[in-house]
């Protein structure tokens, strides 16, 4: 129990601010942070390194927020079926289709990158701080953040061009 309040201490800000940065709401970003130490204090037997807590963390979170935005597609508010105007609809579905093809591509992303990449863009995560839960080097942490951001350049293009 001891060791889940340390957990819960160290990393409840990191996990509420990456949710926070992929939901753009407080309310939901709570909500989902308390879900998100619900599940962990669920299966911290899981968890085999404290250390690797922060990323096990980010990962459980990512998780409740897609089932959440999942749900939330089979879930279409009456106000928000409503034709939006010829102009904002097919700007509005750009950035739909440009962020549904990001999330997919980021999930696509074998370890460590995509692990690397959400703790330092969500996470904001310093390459130090990132290195030190996988236990390598800040290089090794530098390396695989910009190998990751190579394959997913290089995925966004190729369904770019797919289209």
């Amino acid at each position: 129990m001891q060791d889940f309040e340390r957990i819960y201490e160290e990393n409840q800000d990191l996990v509420f601010k990456y949710l926070l940065k992929l939901t753009k709401s407080p309310d939901l970003a709570e909500e989902l942070t308390q879900d998100t130490f619900f599940r962990a204090y669920m299966n911290l037997s899981s968890l085999r390194h404290t250390e690797k807590a922060p990323t096990w963390l980010c990962s459980i979170a990512k998780n409740r927020y897609f089932a959440w935005y999942n749900e939330q597609k089979r879930i279409l508010p009456l106000e928000q079926s409503a034709i939006p105007q010829a102009e904002s609809f097919e700007d509005r579905f750009l950035e739909c289709e440009l962020s549904r093809d990001a999330a997919l591509c980021l999930d696509r992303l074998e370890q460590p990158y995509r692990n690397v990449f959400i703790l330092s863009v969500f996470g904001k995560l310093t390459l130090k701080e990132i290195s030190s839960s996988y236990s390598k080097s800040e290089s090794w942490a530098r390396v695989t953040l910009h190998r990751a951001r190579q394959k997913l350049k290089e995925q966004l293009q190729s369904r770019q061009e797919d289209r």
